[in-house]
């Protein structure tokens, strides 16, 4: 057996819009990308996330399973999505433990911001480098970690 294994970056089983623009490279399989959707390089979109119509992903973002996307949103650089929260102090075994994450329509969201297992309301900006922990029902910019509205739109 050799010392270590290689894997390559791929698309595979992606269902495409219209006017899909990716940079490569990139890691998407098994998701579904809607008309004008743009993909930056070093991407990963994982098995069954779904991304709405002309949302952008910039570089060496993170989208794992259990993540729906809507419309017209922008997802900074180096943005981590997380569906695992580690309850038994380590990775979940099960992906039955993993809890889905939804960001509704024209969502912004600043590079190198965590997001984990919430729902985010449409018309909500998230300043770089937040970690959002609790869902977002209202309107408006939040920044920090934990994230906290900063400003109503």
């Amino acid at each position: 057996m050799p010392a270590y294994r290689e894997f390559h970056s791929q698309v595979r089983d992606v269902t495409f819009g219209e006017g899909v623009t990716i940079v490569q490279p990139v890691n998407l399989y098994e998701c579904q990308l809607a008309d004008g959707v743009f993909v930056g390089p070093f991407v990963e979109i994982q098995r069954g996330v779904r991304i709405g119509p002309r949302t952008r992903i910039q570089s060496h973002s993170f989208l794992c399973e259990l993540v729906n996307i809507g419309a017209d949103c922008f997802i900074g650089h180096g943005v981590m999505f997380i569906n695992d929260l580690f309850r038994e102090g380590h990775p979940s075994k099960s992906p039955r433990d993993w809890l889905p994450t939804h960001i509704a329509d024209h969502v912004s969201i600043g590079s190198n911001a965590t997001i984990l297992p919430v729902s985010i309301c449409s018309h909500t900006v998230i300043g770089a480098g937040s970690v959002v922990t609790k869902a977002i029902e209202k309107p408006g910019i939040y920044a920090g970690n934990p994230a906290r509205l900063v400003r109503q739109l």
